[in-house]
């Protein structure tokens, strides 16, 4: 697997068949690119509908459909705009209800696309209508099935996402009989695609693969094992962290329809003054700093929240930040339409400008962070500062700090009600990105003493620091 900007590619070439996955680390989403004898079809676009139709004349082919396995909650899809600007129609399985056109196809239902075919899998379960597409090549011989969010590599999709019109246990129940009538069905070699990978919250646990096999999934995902009904809906449903609120939101917004994407980004990627900014904030907008933490540790303005394009940021704006707050930009010079286009991905379209010319062009005092070495860190525990992981759940549970206390900056600022704004906190995560987003919440918050650990939790087993395991008290 390699990587072409942001998206990272796996190309599988047989015959007169071409399967390209484009891998999105931001999201962990995959979206896939299939073309047979000079017909094209995309699975789950992202918003931006330049990459697939780029693709598909280099190739020379002609895109037919636009497939969707369900109404994604984790991002706002490309379907729409990508399929006007094509002429294809978008195509989902049975029991979406939408407010713009498209083709609901039935249970079995075929599309032939060159000399390949795509069969129609209704697999609800984490939604209604989920649905999988299987790749019937040339022989109709079941090549690959494209699983959306109904299984992925290690893991199935959550079933928690319909609170007050379908239960999860009622989710999780359907999720049990898609799986063992519809999935585990199919040959061993049948290759699997899902529609996410490692870090996406639309599973607890995904594997750190972005594709598999039906065979491998059987012996290793702990949802296709032979289990009761009951089993299964106990363990999918047990453990789910509450998905993050702008879930709802894209939900509603993939389902409703949006405005074309070109449009977003002229209205949002506009060049701000500092007096601009200050009146922007002034009237309630939150300044959300894209640079990268070393950065920001350096120089930032006030009361900002750095969240930087160089980790999963879509992802903890969408945890993080209130989809109907508005937004000032602070970036790195060049980085201005990144910004604002990995934040229309995730349907954060409130967005005021951004500060033209960047930070160096700020002539107000800038706050600042302070950091220091993890081997530092015992001569202020010793002086009474409290260590702050802010890690996942996850990584918590399989080792941490000794002394360490566990805030999690997905719950976070609600999680600091029982701290002491007054005290001195040492804050790290694994590696640094995660820590200087918490300390820039904790400073709007009031925090006052906050001090960040360079190379974070990694840094600190490398220093020798007492470790606590799951196994073993270090």
């Amino acid at each position: 697997m390699g990587n072409f900007s942001e998206l990272g590619m796996v190309i599988d070439q047989i015959s007169k068949m071409y399967i390209e996955q484009l891998y999105t680390n931001c999201l962990a989403e995959a979206a896939y690119y299939i073309e047979s004898n000079g017909e094209a079809a995309i699975i789950d676009p992202l918003r931006e509908t330049e990459p697939y139709i780029e693709l598909a004349k280099k190739r020379g082919a002609v895109i037919k459909y636009v497939f969707e396995t369900h109404f994604h909650a984790d991002f706002v899809s490309g379907h729409i705009d990508l399929a006007r600007k094509v002429g294809a129609p978008i195509v989902y399985g049975p029991g979406a209800d939408t407010s713009y056109e498209v083709v609901n196809a039935m249970d079995g239902q075929e599309f032939k696309l060159g000399g390949i075919t795509f069969r129609v899998l209704h697999t609800p379960g984490h939604t209604p209508e989920s649905s999988c597409y299987l790749l019937l090549d040339e022989s109709k011989i079941e090549y690959a099935v494209f699983t959306g969010d109904t299984l992925f590599v290690g893991d199935v999709g959550r079933p928690d996402l319909l609170d007050g019109v379908m239960s999860r246990e009622e989710l999780a129940g359907m999720l049990y009989d898609s799986l063992n009538s519809k999935i585990k069905t199919l040959p061993d070699s049948t290759i699997v695609y899902p529609a996410h990978g490692p870090g996406s919250a639309c599973g607890k646990n995904i594997g750190k693969e972005t594709f598999s096999t039906i065979g491998e999934q059987k012996r290793f995902n702990y949802a296709l094992r032979d289990q009761t009904r009951e089993e299964f809906i106990e363990q999918v449903t047990d453990g789910i962290l509450p998905p993050p609120q702008y879930f709802f939101e894209d939900a509603r917004i993939n389902k409703q329809g949006y405005d074309p994407i070109d449009a977003v980004i002229k209205k949002n990627q506009r060049p701000l003054s500092i007096e601009q900014v200050m009146k922007a904030v002034m009237q309630g907008a939150l300044i959300i700093d894209t640079r990268e933490a070393d950065d920001f540790e350096k120089g930032y303005i006030p009361n900002s929240v750095n969240i930087g394009l160089n980790g999963q940021f879509a992802v903890w704006v969408g945890t993080l930040i209130d989809i109907q707050q508005s937004l000032v930009l602070v970036t790195e010079p060049g980085k201005e339409h990144e910004s604002v286009l990995r934040l229309a991905r995730v349907g954060y379209e409130k967005i005021v400008g951004y500060l033209d010319g960047g930070i160096s062009s700020w002539k107000e005092p800038l706050s600042a962070v302070k950091s220091i070495s993890a081997s530092e860190l015992k001569s202020w525990t010793d002086n009474g500062a409290t260590v702050l992981d802010v890690r996942k759940p996850g990584e918590w549970s399989v080792s941490h700090l000794k002394e360490a206390q566990f805030v999690p900056l997905a719950n976070m600022p609600a999680n600091l009600e029982d701290l002491d704004k007054n005290k001195s906190y040492i804050v790290h995560c694994g590696g640094g990105y995660r820590s200087m987003t918490a300390i820039s919440l904790m400073q709007r918050e009031g925090f006052t003493n906050l001090i960040n650990v360079y190379g974070g939790f990694g840094a600190m087993v490398n220093a020798g620091l007492r470790i606590v395991t799951e196994e073993v008290t270090a």
